[in-house]
């Protein structure tokens, strides 16, 4: 059923008190104003409930980040226990606390990359505004000051801060906020699909973009080039996979330039993509690490930063001079942030959550790529639990609608009334479960989003 218009919200109601107090995130604010919020009451499991009690199948976990799912007894224990026992302890001037210390043992035990230090913040967009700031701290450090440019890919999401809004490559998020700043560069988008050549191999067109960076760098002069920074697999760009070989032949680029890759796995991290890191899933061997979301599959705001010894050892040997490392946040490893997050991933080794998602994951892309029949759908994509469809025109020449007509919106709208959370990213439609999905609840997800896709299709028919 379609929100009431707002002045129809009873005066007291959550929806009139929304639309009188709140400035919502990512949000068209002329329609919200029109249309009101729909507002979420209660979750459990992969399902959530709104505030008429209608149920939904959570197609999104979140923002990407639910990973174990809602409602979680295990982790509301240890919250509350950490809560009594130390609510809040910094990590400024030396302090520390247990959470904090085991989180981090906890971190590098997992991760299969050459690092062995862990910085804690609050989301992926500090844990990439940290990343900008310490290749620059790291290149002064080492005496050289002008090598500070990182690079990023158009299409690519890295955040919303002044400095990892600027890495991120989607207009939307520049436009009228003066973004993006001097000294971050974006290159190609590698989407084969939208942006190969007539004629073009995938491998083709994976060498061409490795060639179009190294251009950028050469043009840019490496000197000055200090890291680029992918998510294995683009998520908010569009759940974007690139091609096979292209992140070999990029690192081959960044090899020759002596440039780092930082590593975003802030949406594919922690079992997401078949792996337990989008980096093993893609081939990739990164210098620095970006976490957050599925860390603590979201029921504390918690990011991490990883960075290898050497790094470190530049930052210790500095402090002779420099004195404090001056950089951090109030919140940096908050205990109970950090205690939810360290039983999160115990809860993932327990359950072997790993496993399990990669094995539902292969039903999964089985369920995705049998919409690629669909009238409607010009490409399917994705890696394991994660994955989109991409609406079109016209299949065979891959034409995109208009996007004044808002056939993704309108879709993502369609899949909501069927009791499916799905996200609408342009004309694209992403899809993100919770990685506890079963087999059963994957075959809900798509016969909701098929009844969906059919609704589009008769009002695309109806409109013609």
């Amino acid at each position: 059923m379609p929100h009431p218009l707002h002045n129809e919200f009873p005066p007291d109601s959550l929806e009139a008190k929304d639309l009188k107090h709140l400035l919502h995130p990512t949000t068209h604010l002329r329609q919200h104003q029109n249309d009101g919020p729909a507002v979420h009451a209660r979750a459990k499991g992969v399902y959530l409930w709104d505030n008429h009690g209608k149920q939904y199948l959570e197609g999104m976990a979140g923002l990407w980040c639910t990973a174990l799912g809602y409602g979680e007894e295990e982790l509301a224990r240890v919250a509350a226990e950490q809560i009594r026992r130390l609510a809040y302890s910094q990590l400024f001037a030396g302090k520390t606390n247990e959470p904090s210390v085991l989180l981090a043992e906890k971190l590098i035990g997992m991760l299969p990359f050459d690092v062995s230090r862990v910085f804690f913040g609050l989301s992926g967009s500090d844990a990439n505004d940290t990343q900008v700031k310490l290749m620059w701290y790291y290149h002064n450090l080492i005496g050289k000051p002008e090598k500070k440019k990182i690079i990023s890919r158009h299409g690519g999401y890295h955040g919303i801060t002044v400095a990892s809004g600027s890495l991120t490559g989607l207009a939307p998020f520049h436009k009228q906020f003066d973004l993006p700043i001097s000294g971050i560069l974006h290159t190609s988008n590698p989407h084969f699909y939208r942006h190969g050549r007539e004629g073009e191999t995938e491998e083709a067109f994976a060498t061409r973009l490795a060639n179009e960076l190294e251009a950028l760098i050469v043009a840019e002069g490496p000197e000055t080039v200090a890291a680029f920074i992918a998510e294995p697999v683009l998520g908010a760009g569009g759940v974007i996979v690139p091609p096979d070989g292209y992140y070999e032949k990029v690192q081959a680029v960044l090899k020759r330039h002596d440039v780092h890759f930082i590593d975003d796995e802030v949406i594919c991290g922690f079992g997401r993509t078949g792996a337990p890191f989008g980096a093993q899933t893609m081939g990739i061997e990164p210098t620095t690490i970006s976490m957050a979301k599925a860390l603590s599959s979201a029921y504390l705001p918690i990011s991490a930063v990883a960075l290898p010894e050497w790094m470190h050892d530049a930052f210790v040997a500095a402090s002779d001079e420099l004195g404090n490392f001056s950089h951090g946040y109030t919140y940096s490893g908050h205990p109970v942030a950090a205690a939810v997050a360290l039983r999160n991933l115990e809860l993932m080794e327990e359950r072997d959550i790993f496993t399990h998602a990669a094995v539902v994951g292969e039903a999964f892309q089985a369920r995705l790529g049998a919409l690629r029949d669909h009238p409607l759908v010009g490409e399917v994509r994705g890696k394991g639990l994660i994955g989109a469809v991409e609406l079109v025109a016209n299949k065979e020449t891959r034409q995109p609608f208009n996007a004044a007509l808002g056939i993704g919106a309108h879709c993502m709208e369609r899949a909501r009334e069927h009791g499916l959370i799905v996200r609408s990213l342009g004309d694209s439609i992403a899809f993100c479960p919770p990685l506890i999905i079963t087999d059963k609840q994957v075959d809900e997800v798509f016969g909701k989003f098929e009844r969906a896709l059919q609704d589009t299709l008769d009002h695309m028919q109806r409109a013609a």
